[in-house]
């Protein structure tokens, strides 16, 4: 397998990518191929498929219409 060194990491990028690799029960090697995994092996967007699940989405809050003052309360919670 092919070796890659990455030089020059800063310090909260590697402390945050120790964190997540603790998390997910990975070393810290293992943590980077599954982030470069993810950055180059993404999938495609099928655009029908997301159009039709947003519409399911859509249909079943229908009924639940929000007003806009309880959106922009739901917005502002927790910001302080």
């Amino acid at each position: 397998m092919p070796t890659i060194t990455v030089k020059n990491i800063p310090v909260e990028v590697y402390e945050k990518l120790k964190r997540v690799a603790e998390v997910s029960h990975r070393s810290i090697n293992s943590e980077i191929i599954a982030c470069i995994e993810r950055a180059v092996c993404s999938q495609e967007v099928n655009p029908d498929l997301l159009l039709a699940n947003a519409r399911k989405l859509r249909a079943k809050t229908a009924s639940h219409p929000i007003k806009e003052r309880e959106f922009a309360q739901a917005k502002t919670t927790g910001r302080v």
